[in-house]
Parts: C-alpha cells; sequence; structure tokens
C-alpha cells in the first residue's frame, strides 16, 4: 500500500495545502491537538510526565484509530546544540521528546514505521531542521532497537543522573532550573531532603536530515549496542 503525505483540507495563505502527516489507510501519523497527546502520554508512557517545550504532537492511527502518540520539540538542554554538531543553532535540531505506542497495534514493527513516517513529515513540514536526536535509557530496555531500525547513527552511551521522589523520576536538570515561578522546580526545591539520586545508562541516537550537518558532528558514531550487551 502506497504511502503519502496527508493534507490539510484548508488552504493556507500561500496558495498550498498544508501537511499534516504521513502514511496510508491502514497506518498512518497525523498532527493532533496537545491536550489529547498530553493526556495519553501522563496516563501510559513510563514516565507519567511530558515535555513541556514540545510543540509537535503526532496521533499514531490504524484504520483511523488512534492507537499512540509522538511528541518533538527543540532539545531539551537548548545550549547544547553546538557542541554535538559544530556551529548548530536552536532551530536546526529537534529531539524526540516521547512516544507510547498501544499492544494492540496489529501489524509489525509499528514503532520503526510511526518514526520513520515522523521524519517525512518532519522534513516536509519543517525543512529547516537538519537533525533529530532521541536517546534511549535502561528503563526501556532494547537500547534504542527502534532507532537503529530507523537508520539513526549511534553516538554512544553515558549515564545520567536522576532523581526519584514519590515514585516519580525526574532528571536532574529539572532539579537545578532558575524558573522560580515553576511549581515542579518549586515542588523538587521544596523537597530536596527526600530525592533519591539515581544514575541510569542512556544511549544517544541522532537522525541528519541534512547530511552535510553529519560531517560537523563532533561526537564519534560508535557500531549499535546490543540488547544483550551488558
Amino acid at each position: 500500500m502506497e504511502n503519502k503525505y496527508i493534507l490539510s483540507e484548508q488552504i493556507s495563505l500561500y496558495g498550498e495545502a498544508d501537511c499534516i502527516g504521513f502514511g496510508n489507510n491502514e497506518f498512518y501519523i497525523k498532527e493532533i491537538q496537545r491536550e489529547i497527546c498530553v493526556k495519553i502520554i501522563k496516563e501510559n508512557h513510563y514516565s507519567k510526565k511530558v515535555v513541556n517545550s514540545s510543540f509537535i504532537h503526532l496521533g499514531v492511527f490504524e484504520k483511523n484509530k488512534l492507537k499512540g502518540v509522538l511528541q518533538f520539540g527543540y532539545l531539551f538542554n537548548p545550549t547544547y546544540h553546538s557542541k554535538i554538531v559544530e556551529f548548530s543553532k536552536t532551530e536546526d535540531a529537534m529531539e524526540l521528546n516521547r512516544m507510547w505506542l498501544s499492544d494492540e497495534i496489529n501489524i509489525k514493527y509499528p514503532e520503526s514505521r510511526a518514526i520513520s513516517f515522523s521524519i517525512k513529515y518532519i522534513k516536509r513540514k519543517y525543512p529547516k531542521i537538519k537533525w533529530i536526536q532521541s536517546f534511549a535509557d535502561e528503563r526501556c530496555g532494547g537500547f534504542g532497537i527502534v532507532y537503529q531500525a530507523c537508520s539513526f547513527s549511534y553516538y554512544g552511551e553515558h549515564i545520567g543522573e536522576f532523581y526519584e521522589l514519590d515514585g516519580e523520576i525526574y532528571h536532574s536538570i529539572q532539579t537545578r532550573r532558575k524558573d522560580n515561578n515553576s511549581k515542579l522546580t518549586l515542588y523538587l526545591r521544596n523537597n530536596k531532603d527526600k530525592l533519591k539520586k539515581l544514575s541510569l545508562r542512556q544511549f544517544r541516537y541522532i537522525k541528519f536530515l541534512d547530511q552535510r550537518e553529519k560531517k560537523k558532528c563532533l561526537l564519534k558514531e560508535m557500531p549499535y549496542p546490543k540488547h544483550y550487551e551488558r
């Protein structure tokens, strides 16, 4: 079955229909309202949290039934672009912040297909994006096999610093933010004596939409890790 772009029924100010998704009648990704995406992530994703800076919210549909979501946004650490790719700017890169798919999807490899379709959509809808980063951590299992299936490049692992509080896990960056108006920041500060430090392995993957950017990458590309390695 042929995959194709899904276009809006409304014509934009530029006289063209806007791209809102990609796929086929059996399986496709499509823009959905942020509120719907956030609700699904909070109810089903292992983290139970969203990244507030996410601005792309995609639904994963099987035969017109919503069975998953993906959220993309700018890099979680907004100062790190040029440390990954030389001279890179905020608007050049994007991060896959969250993904959740139902176990009830009845096609093969739905995760890798959903990511692949999302990349097709982003390349058309956001042509200025040059690379997409994502992390797998040991809570997920598989060491990022789904990214390997989508031909992401692998740039090694590192130990990420996290904190657990009342059964929830927070990245260490969230405990160091200077935003005094953030409810989460205040919550973590007020409970700093209860925070339990965790160290988790994280595996970095990057998909270069512009291959010229890969040549400027300051990280060393490495062979894919195997799921049975420890």
